[in-house]
């Protein structure tokens, strides 16, 4: 094998300790090296540095980025960003500037402007920077790609992605920007669309993206419908309806507002068969991935090849070694999600905000909606907005297109100012 490559790690907390944890065994293969790290907060970290085995490993420990980035740049060939969303650009920018590949953590930014600018920064880079949603290196996805992409099930016709994933009152209590529309007046957008089930809205655009294996669909225009029941400025539920330019219907109905397990599915629907993606199953759901053809048996695959950091650091270090041509995701294949997820907040226009008597709490600070679990699986089978379904907490929205695009922060602001506390 050939001399590993040098990497370092911004942040030390949070997400970043899957980086640690991942680099530590691809370092055990001789895959990489990590040289240094930083935090704000390093010298809170001692059990963990200590877990993580610093001192054998010779591991350099900084408080600033950018001092660790000037003081170790001639040693570094990689650097992994695990950060809140917020500060992605500036770091991703501060690396690049460096000459240094780039290992970005999903999503890249929710914000279509920060982006583009993003991108411009991009084409002066090394190497094309890899964003982390995880599950496109899965192998029997791509080849599941690719048997869509050669018309074997025939067009497809509507991408559904599900995802009824309980978030208690403690997981927007820990970060100043979770469940925030807004920071310092810059758009934060976080959401179950926009951060915990961001991977599964990429595969729902990679599944719709049908001329080539890696390719996204792109959005033409969205009908949505947020709302808001636990106490925060954001959406913890989501329904979107969205058009692809040449492409299948797309329908995302997402919420954190359950207090029920976890239950996630992506429903490919084609002219010739329906086929499901399950990532992270429970034993009761079936297989992972169920392939119903119209006219022949149906096909499982029981044993996909789980997703993980890992594996995706892995295929972003083959790539920089030269061994595989791309990373999965670069940043440009992140337009597409970046531009839904804006779209969706511009065609509701607000956010409604569920009453009391529609909601129920219960332990540990998880709540319900009264009907809500219904008017999910309505709207992903048919595609009908709970206003629609005649919900009586239910408020219609509207529509939106890429070309409503440059209104974001005006209406992200008016969004601010006319919110209804929970």
């Amino acid at each position: 094998m050939s001399t590993p490559l040098r990497i370092a790690v911004i942040g030390m907390g949070g997400f970043a300790a899957r980086h640690h944890d991942a680099i530590m065994a691809l370092e055990a293969e001789g895959m990489c090296r990590l040289c240094c790290t930083c935090d704000p907060a390093i010298d809170t970290f001692d059990e963990r540095r200590q877990q993580l085995q610093f001192d054998r490993r010779g591991v350099r420990l900084f408080h600033d980025y950018l001092d660790m980035l000037d003081r170790c740049r001639a040693e570094l060939d990689v650097v992994t960003i695990p950060t809140p969303i917020p500060l992605h650009a500036p770091m991703h920018q501060a690396c690049v500037e460096r000459g240094l590949a780039v290992y970005l953590e999903k999503p890249p930014t929710l914000d279509i402007d920060e982006l583009e600018r993003m991108l411009a920064v991009e084409k002066n880079a090394r190497h094309e920077t890899m964003v982390g949603f995880n599950f496109i290196v899965e192998p029997e996805r791509q080849a599941l790609k690719r048997r869509l992409v050669d018309g074997e099930f025939g067009t497809v016709r509507c991408v559904t992605v599900y995802g009824h994933w309980p978030r208690n009152t403690a997981y927007y209590q820990r970060a100043g920007w979770a469940g925030r529309l807004m920071l310092e007046e810059r758009p934060v957008l976080d959401s179950p669309m926009g951060n915990a089930l961001a991977h599964y809205v990429h595969n729902g655009l990679f599944w719709a993206g049908t001329n080539e294996l890696f390719d996204w669909g792109r959005i033409e225009q969205v009908e949505a419908e947020l709302y808001r029941a636990h106490d925060i400025e954001g959406t913890d539920t989501v329904f979107v309806r969205a058009g692809i330019s040449g492409g299948p219907e797309m329908r995302l109905t997402l919420s954190h507002a359950c207090a029920a397990g976890n239950r996630h599915y992506e429903r490919i629907s084609c002219e010739g068969a329906e086929i499901e993606y399950i990532v992270n199953r429970r034993e009761e759901e079936g297989p992972p991935i169920t392939i119903r053809p119209h006219n022949a048996p149906e096909e499982e695959i029981t044993t996909p090849t789980p997703a993980s950091t890992t594996l995706n650091l892995r295929t972003y270090c083959e790539y920089v070694r030269g061994t595989k041509p791309r990373p999965p995701t670069r940043l440009e294949d992140s337009r597409p999600f970046v531009e839904l997820n804006d779209l969706a907040y511009l065609a509701a226009g607000n956010i409604a905000t569920i009453p009391a008597s529609f909601r129920e709490t219960h332990d540990d600070g998880f709540l319900s909606v009264s009907g809500l679990k219904q008017a999910m699986d309505e709207f992903a089978a048919h595609g009908i907005m709970p206003s629609v379904q005649g919900l009586p907490w239910a408020v219609a929205g509207g529509h939106a297109t890429r070309a409503d695009l440059p209104r974001l922060h005006q209406a992200v602001r008016q969004m601010v100012d006319n919110r209804q506390p929970a």
